[in-house]
């Protein structure tokens, strides 16, 4: 598991909204891999989760292990595994009522042949008290504050785009906790085809189900057994959004969708929230508030939440076509008396936290990243935490389902933030700018299109972006690397494809980014190189450096080049360099920075996420003066940021791609979301100091 590790070099960010006061924050204490439930080969997901009523445990639920998983959060910043318990088929759902939980089971034959049972366990034993037959196939299940009743929605979901009325209709089950008795609220009134979605009961014990599908509402009174009102959700037209997967991000798109909500959750008895996800036709790409009295929408996100993930790196351009961020649910609870609503964005990867002091006119407070496809989300306002559980689990690209755990009441540290709408990703390099002593510059890669180089400050604001052209139109590389030049302008490593195809170049820009010449490699090693080419590039005197990621064909296994280019001749030559040896997967060079004219830095990585992460390293090496051949420089190690990277409790990422020595001396390092395509999408920004 990822424990917490205090590391004082770790840049500590103020948000944008934060800066604004008085608000607290909260602060990721741990990531739990679920997998620790079982074993790192086993495919274990964490969707929907609870946690019991002492505070302290963790329950989650995971469909692909047909189980329900536990994990101790005593001390919530060293998690513990607690095992799992077999619940007869896919658990949907769970909520705990006093010492029981609840959970919710998938256990239909087919889509068109659906059923489902609620499987009561003693949250102590974990005996299973009572199995109560559901008659369909659950989706969600929430308990009433009252402890009177649990509410079930009963979705009978259709076969992906099918035609809506081939499946059984859903319902809502309501279940009386004096007598254990399922009674059925029929919905076939409100919508063709209900299919009910999550549900959240008030303090009257009214539920409000959402029918996601339907792109409708109900509020229902548990009572009574009886639809009190049913709304449609609405169409809105919400401009100011990305609508293309072209690998650009631009904020100048409109829809018009069907808001079709996913997670509901009331705030007041009166008023609820909606995340309006969407499914087969809809999806607004915010959340909503509504009035459970008149229907009405008294507060809409419109664009701002895409604009809020766009301005902290996680926007997920490949599902701009689609239904972007996709949030997909939503909690609520109090915190020090200030009340608060959590919004998962299941693409966008994170937990985005207001204030709805006033519902009407909620306030953006914080940005919480998470792993991959946050479904879950619960409050435990009595130790000031909140649990997010994410259900994507692929071990083959080091995403793994997790349990997180955040804490409330420490200052809100936050994340590297772009300022005007500046969309960032992929940062593949760092650079510090001559004659400041805290500005720097990246530089996107091939992700996206056309290159940008991006100005950022050493506080972790990036405030400027320049478009890379050649012959005057916007041109696209593949840069890993970026260094701004004392006598004005660029260098780029450009990473070609290997293969004879697209060539590793060196290409020297303009202060204005307008390409003035592209370089390529000297023949023998641009024949050698494989796919992982040139991944760093610095300037010392006449002399432009480069790294080569990993090894090329007919050098020894393990060793990695780096090559200067003599300006003054145009000629290059060649060093070899001992990389390390990863114990699982490759490891290679991502970065050079000249630390004078003959010594240089690099960064050493593997290609390991999470847990298995080893190397993450900065290394010191000279040059001689002169030489013939391919020497092999000896290198001395500079500082192991490994710490670094997990001093914030996530999930580690792997590429650890920028580096720069800023004027001020300090030592800054930055990591490459990958455009949040098989990642997290975390963009994590280190300040490490005046390493020696």
């Amino acid at each position: 598991m990822l424990l917490r590790t205090v590391v004082a070099s770790v840049l500590v960010l103020a948000s944008p909204a934060s800066a604004h006061g008085r608000d607290a924050g909260f602060r990721r204490l741990s990531t739990f891999p679920v997998y620790l439930n079982s074993s790192i080969d086993d495919t274990a997901s964490a969707e929907i989760s609870t946690v019991t009523e002492d505070g302290r445990t963790v329950v989650y639920t995971d469909s692909p292990g047909r189980r329900i998983g536990f994990v101790d959060i005593t001390d919530p910043s060293r998690p513990a595994a607690r095992g799992t318990l077999a619940v007869g088929g896919e658990p949907t759902s769970v909520a705990h009522l006093g010492r029981l939980l609840l959970a919710g089971v998938n256990t239909s034959a087919s889509k068109t042949d659906p059923s489902g049972k609620l499987v009561v366990v003693d949250a102590t034993t974990r005996a299973v008290v009572r199995e109560l037959d559901l008659g369909g196939q659950p989706d969600s299940v929430a308990v009433a504050p009252s402890g009177r009743y649990i509410a079930v929605a009963i979705e009978n979901e259709r076969e992906d785009d099918g035609p809506l009325g081939v499946t059984p209709p859903g319902y809502l089950s309501v279940i009386d906790t004096r007598s254990w008795t399922v009674a059925k609220v029929d919905l076939t009134g409100l919508a063709a085809d209900p299919e009910p979605e999550y549900v959240s009961v008030n303090s009257r014990d009214e539920a409000v189900v959402s029918l996601q599908e339907n792109n409708r509402l109900a509020v229902v009174s548990l009572a009574s057994r009886t639809v009190v009102r049913s709304f449609d959700a609405g169409t809105v037209t919400v401009n100011g959004v990305d609508t293309l997967d072209d690998d650009r991000i631009s904020l100048t798109g409109s829809i018009t969708a069907k808001r079709e909500p996913d997670g509901v959750t009331w705030i007041t008895d009166d008023l609820f929230a909606t995340a309006n996800e969407g499914d087969y036709e809809g999806g607004t790409r915010g959340w909503s508030v509504f009035s459970a009295r008149t229907g009405t929408v008294v507060w809409d996100a419109g664009d701002t939440l895409e604009h809020i993930a766009v301005s902290y790196g996680q926007y997920p351009d490949k599902r701009s076509d689609a239904k972007g961020i996709e949030p997909e649910n939503v909690a609520f609870a109090s915190f020090r008396g200030v009340p608060y609503v959590l919004v998962n964005a299941e693409r966008g990867n994170f937990t985005a936290v207001y204030d709805v002091s006033n519902p009407r006119s909620p306030r953006f407070v914080q940005l919480l990243p998470t792993t991959n496809a946050p479904e879950g989300v619960v409050a435990v306002p009595a130790r000031n935490l909140i649990v997010v559980s994410s259900e994507e689990d692929d071990a083959a690209i080091g995403i793994r389902g997790t349990v997180q755990v955040y804490g409330f009441g420490t200052p809100a540290g936050t994340r590297l933030h772009s300022v005007d709408d500046i969309p960032f990703g992929t940062l593949s390099a760092l650079s510090a700018v001559p004659g400041t002593t805290n500005r720097l510059v990246s530089v996107t890669d091939a992700a996206y299109s056309p290159t940008r180089i991006l100005g950022l400050s050493t506080s972790g604001v990036v405030d400027s972006q320049l478009t890379v052209t050649r012959n005057g139109e916007p041109v696209g590389y593949d840069a890993e690397g970026l260094v701004a030049r004392k006598g004005g302008g660029y260098w780029l490593a450009v990473e070609g494809t290997g293969a004879g195809k697209e060539p590793n170049l060196l290409v020297r820009l303009t202060a204005a980014g307008e390409v003035r010449e592209e370089i390529p490699l000297s023949a023998d090693v641009a024949n050698a190189v494989t796919g992982n080419g040139l991944e760093g590039v610095a300037e010392a005197g006449t002399s432009v450096w480069v790294a080569v990621q990993r090894t090329i064909k007919g050098d020894p296994a393990g060793t990695n080049r780096i090559g200067r280019y003599d300006t003054v001749t145009g000629t290059w030559s060649w060093l070899l360099y001992p990389a390390d040896v990863a114990p699982v997967g490759w490891s290679g060079l991502s970065e050079i920075v000249a630390v004078d004219a003959d010594t240089f830095a690099v960064i050493e990585r593997d290609n390991q996420r999470g847990t298995l992460a080893s190397i993450k390293r900065i290394y010191r090496f000279d040059v001689p003066a002169t030489w013939t051949g391919i020497p092999m420089v000896t290198k001395t190690l500079v500082a192991d940021v490994l710490p670094n990277l997990t001093a914030d409790n996530g999930w580690v990422q792997d590429k650890l791609e920028g580096l720069a020595i800023a004027g001020d001396g300090r030592w800054y390092a930055v990591t490459d979301n990958d455009a949040i395509d098989d990642a997290t999408g975390e963009t994590v920004f280190l300040d490490l100091g005046k390493l020696r």
